[in-house]
C-alpha cells in the first residue's frame, strides 16, 4: 500500500493502481472519455489530463500509475489549462447540433463540455463530416459525432471478442467503422451504444421515441435466459421505452445480452391480447373478465371427470408465483400432468427422479476454471453473459474444450473434440479413459475404446484442479439425453471436474424448487402425442415452443377444450384455443426468477398492463377459488412467494441411470434454436428478426 495526496486529501492505495481508479474510489472528479473501467488503457482521449507535482507537463490520470507520496492536482491552474485545451480540440470538428442528436441529455461531451468548454470558438475552417455506416437493425451510427474515444473498438476486441470496428486513417482523418459495410452481428453488441460518450452509437429502436429527462428508471431483472442480469427499465407514461444494465459485479457486472436490452419491443407490439376472449359457435368474441374466467372454469369441469387427460403446460419465464399457483390449482383438482420442459425429447431419467438443472460455480469463479468442456452447447447465443466470463477464463490460460454435433463460431479459442460416431460417443470414449486412468470398474463401458485424443482430454480434467463440465441446449435436446447425463456424471466422478447442467430460460430452477413437473404424471412429449382432452397453457405457444411445433399444434387443435393464458394473441392459437387469457409481461408484473445459481431475484412492476390484461398470478388466484382449491385466499404476490422461499431443488445421482448406449448417431436429429426464437416476447422484437441471429442458419454470421 502506498500513500498518494489528491487535491489535499491523502488517500491510501495499491502500488501501481491507476490514478484515475484511486480518484474514483476517493469520489473525486477526473474528466474523461476513452477511459471505461472494463477496458484496456487506451489514454488517447487526453481529457483526464492532471498536474503530478515533479512532472514537467500533465499527465492522463488513466495511465499513470500511483506511487508512494505522489501528490496530484485535478483543479491546479495547470490542469484546468490542460482540460480546457482538450475539450477545444475535441470541439473543434464535433457537430454543435445537440437539440437533435438523439444523446441528448445523457452525453458524456455535453456534461464535460459545460465545465471545461468555452462559449466562443476560436477555430472557423469547414468541419470534418464523416459518412454513417449502416451497422444493422440494432445500432444507429453517426459518425461525424465520433470523438474517437475507440471504447467501440476496444469493445469488440476485449468483450465481444469480434474486431467488428476499427479505425482507418490518422489524425483527424481517422474514421471509425465497420469492415466492407458488415453489419455487426455480436450478441452483446448493444453495450456499445452504452459505452459510447457521445451520439455516435445510438439505439436504433429508441431513437426518437423520447428524450432521457423524460424516463423513469425501475429496477428489473432480465427475463429471458437464467443469468439474472440486473436491468433498469426505462418508461414514459406507461410505456416501456428502453432497457439497459444495470451494474453487478457478481452477475452481469455492466453488460446485457442483446436478447435482453431489445425484446421490450415484443412488449410494445400490436399483437398483444388486451381484452379477455372466448370463443362461441366458432367466433371470438371480446368479453369481461368475469364471463370469461365462468366460461374457462365451466369448459374445464366439463372434463375434469377424467383429469387425467388434461395437461397443464408453461414456459419456464414465467415468474416462481405463477409456476407455483399453476401447479398448486392443476394438482388441488387431480391434474398431475404438468411440465415446463418442451424442447426436451427424451425423458428416461424421470424414472429416477427430477434433477434440478444448475450453475455449481458462482460467476465470479467460472472466470478462475482452468478447462471447460462444453457439452452440447453453442454457449455464446445460449447464454452470452456466462459465455462472457468463460472468454475471460480462456485470456487468463484456460483450456475450453467442446463436444458438439456440428462446428459453431467461438469468441475464444477452443479445441474441438471430434469423432464420427458422434457426441454419444465421443463422451463414452472419455469416459472409459477417465475410468482406467483412476483405476475405476466401469463395467458399463466394456465395449467402448478410447482414442488418443479422449484419453488426453480425461488426462487434461484429471490433471486440472479446478474443471468443470456444462452441458448446453444440443445436449438437452438430445435424443440419448439420459446416456449424455450419465456419460458426464462418470466423467464427473472419475476426474474431479464439477457437472453442471445449465438452465437456460430464466426460471427453470425456479420450475424445480415449485415442482412444476410431472411428478406422476405425464411429461410435456406424452402430452401432444394425443389423447388429450384439455390443455391450460400458460406463456407459451405450443407450435413455436416445442420442438415438435407441427405435433404439439395439432395436440391443441384435437383437444377438447384449451384454455390459453397468454400476452399475445395469433392466428395459431385462434385455431385450437377456446379461452385467451390476457397475461401481463415481466415489465407488467411483480414476480421473482430463480438464476442458475439458485438465487431468487424480486422484482417490481414497471408499467401497468396493456389494455386490461392482469397479472398471470392473480388470475390464476381467482381461478383457484372459482375451482374451490382450497389455499388461494393471496393478497400480495410475496406471500405466494413465502410459501415456496425455502424449497429445495431435487438432484439425482446421474451414474445409477439405467440406459443402454445407442445403436447409432442421432446427432442429425438435434435442434439448435435461434436464441431471437427462444420465446414468445423475443418472437415479437423486429429489431432481433431482423439480425442474423434470428435464423439457425444465418446465426452468427454478418
Amino acid at each position: 500500500m502506498v500513500k498518494v495526496e489528491i487535491n489535499g486529501q491523502v488517500i491510501e492505495a495499491h502500488e501501481g493502481d491507476m490514478l484515475i481508479d484511486v480518484a474514483d474510489d476517493a469520489q473525486i472528479a477526473i474528466p474523461r472519455f476513452c477511459y471505461h473501467k472494463k477496458l484496456s488503457i487506451a489514454a488517447n482521449c487526453r481529457m483526464c489530463l492532471v498536474e503530478v507535482e515533479g512532472a514537467w507537463k500533465p499527465l492522463p490520470a488513466c495511465a499513470t500509475p500511483v506511487t508512494d507520496g505522489m501528490k496530484v492536482h485535478t483543479k491546479s491552474a495547470k490542469a484546468i489549462a490542460a482540460q480546457k485545451s482538450v475539450m477545444e480540440f475535441l470541439l473543434i470538428n464535433h457537430p454543435l447540433d445537440c437539440p437533435i442528436c438523439d444523446q441528448g441529455g445523457e452525453c458524456e461531451l455535453q456534461d464535460v463540455a459545460m465545465d471545461y468548454g468555452d462559449d466562443v470558438s476560436r477555430y472557423s475552417e469547414a468541419k470534418r463530416v464523416v459518412s454513417d455506416r449502416e451497422a444493422g437493425s440494432l445500432i444507429k451510427t453517426d459518425m461525424t459525432r465520433c470523438i474517437h474515444c475507440t471504447r467501440c473498438v476496444r469493445f469488440g476486441q476485449e468483450v465481444a471478442g469480434m474486431m467488428e470496428l476499427g479505425a482507418t486513417g490518422r489524425s483527424e482523418w481517422m474514421e471509425i467503422g465497420t469492415y466492407i459495410e458488415k453489419s455487426i452481428t455480436s450478441e452483446m453488441s448493444g453495450n456499445m451504444i452504452d459505452l459510447c460518450p457521445v451520439g455516435a452509437l445510438t439505439s436504433k429502436p429508441f431513437r426518437y421515441t423520447a428524450r432521457s429527462w423524460e424516463l423513469k428508471a425501475h429496477k428489473a431483472i432480465a427475463a429471458h435466459d437464467s443469468i439474472g442480469s440486473h436491468i433498469t427499465v426505462h418508461t414514459k407514461g406507461n410505456d416501456v421505452k428502453r432497457v439497459v444494465p444495470r451494474e453487478n459485479e457478481a452477475i452481469n457486472e455492466v453488460w446485457i445480452s442483446d436478447r435482453d436490452r431489445f425484446s421490450y419491443e415484443g412488449v410494445n407490439c400490436e399483437s398483444r391480447l388486451t381484452q379477455p376472449m372466448i370463443k362461441q359457435n366458432g367466433e371470438w368474441k371480446a368479453t369481461d373478465w368475469e364471463t370469461a374466467l365462468e366460461f374457462a372454469v365451466s369448459g374445464l369441469q366439463n372434463v375434469l371427470t377424467n383429469s387425467q387427460d388434461i395437461g397443464v403446460l408453461a414456459s419456464a419465464n414465467s415468474t416462481l408465483e405463477e409456476l407455483h399457483l399453476l401447479q398448486k390449482m392443476a394438482r388441488g383438482l387431480g391434474i398431475n400432468n404438468i411440465d415446463y420442459r418442451h424442447r426436451q425429447v427424451d425423458f428416461k431419467s424421470d424414472s429416477v427422479g427430477f434433477n434440478a438443472p444448475s450453475l455449481e460455480h458462482s460467476l465470479n469463479e467460472v472466470e478462475k476454471l482452468k478447462t471447460v468442456l462444453l457439452v452440447g452447447s453453442y454457449l455464446r447465443k445460449e447464454l452470452p453473459i456466462l459465455n462472457h466470463r468463460i472468454r475471460k477464463a480462456v485470456q487468463a490460460g484456460a483450456q475450453a474444450l467442446v463436444i458438439n454435433p456440428a462446428q459453431y463460431d467461438f469468441n475464444y479459442k477452443v479445441t474441438e473434440v471430434t469423432s464420427d460416431s458422434g457426441m454419444v460417443f465421443t463422451l463414452a470414449g472419455i469416459a472409459k479413459a477417465a475410468c482406467e486412468i483412476k483405476g475405476i470398474d466401469q463395467a458399463w463401458l466394456n465395449t467402448v475404446s478410447a482414442n488418443e485424443e479422449q484419453k488426453q482430454v480425461a488426462q487434461s480434467l484429471i490433471d486440472t484442479e479446478n474443471a468443470s463440465i456444462m452441458l448446453g441446449q444440443l445436449a438437452q435436446n438430445h435424443a440419448d439425453y439420459t446416456v449424455i447425463q450419465k456419460l458426464t456424471a462418470i466423467i464427473s466422478e472419475a476426474t474431479g471436474a464439477k457437472l453442471n447442467v445449465l438452465p437456460l430460460s430464466a426460471n427453470e430452477v425456479g420450475a424445480h424448487l415449485v415442482g412444476f413437473l410431472p411428478l406422476v404424471g405425464k411429461n410435456s412429449a406424452q402430452m401432444i402425442s394425443g389423447g388429450m382432452q384439455a390443455f391450460i397453457n400458460m406463456n407459451i405457444e405450443p407450435e413455436a415452443d416445442f420442438t415438435n411445433g407441427d405435433a404439439a399444434l395439432t395436440a391443441m387443435q384435437n383437444a377438447n377444450f384449451v384454455v390459453n393464458l397468454t400476452a399475445f394473441d395469433s392466428e395459431n392459437q385462434r385455431s385450437y384455443a377456446d379461452v385467451m387469457l390476457p397475461i401481463a409481461t415481466f415489465t407488467e408484473t411483480a414476480g421473482t426468477f430463480v438464476n442458475a445459481n439458485g438465487t431468487k431475484q424480486s422484482f417490481k412492476m414497471t408499467v401497468e398492463p396493456k389494455g386490461d390484461a392482469k397479472a398471470a398470478w392473480k388470475i390464476l388466484r381467482v381461478l383457484g377459488n372459482m375451482f374451490d382449491v382450497d389455499g388461494f385466499d393471496y393478497i400480495h404476490s410475496n406471500e405466494v412467494l413465502s410459501e415456496v422461499l425455502d424449497n429445495v431443488a431435487s438432484k439425482i445421482n446421474f451414474t445409477e441411470l439405467a440406459c443402454e448406449l445407442p445403436q447409432s448417431n442421432n446427432d442429425g436429429d438435434v435442434r439448435m434454436v435461434s436464441p431471437y426464437q427462444i420465446d414468445a416476447i423475443v418472437r415479437r422484437s423486429p429489431s432481433l428478426q431482423a439480425t442474423p441471429d434470428a435464423n439457425v442458419e444465418t446465426m452468427g454470421r454478418g
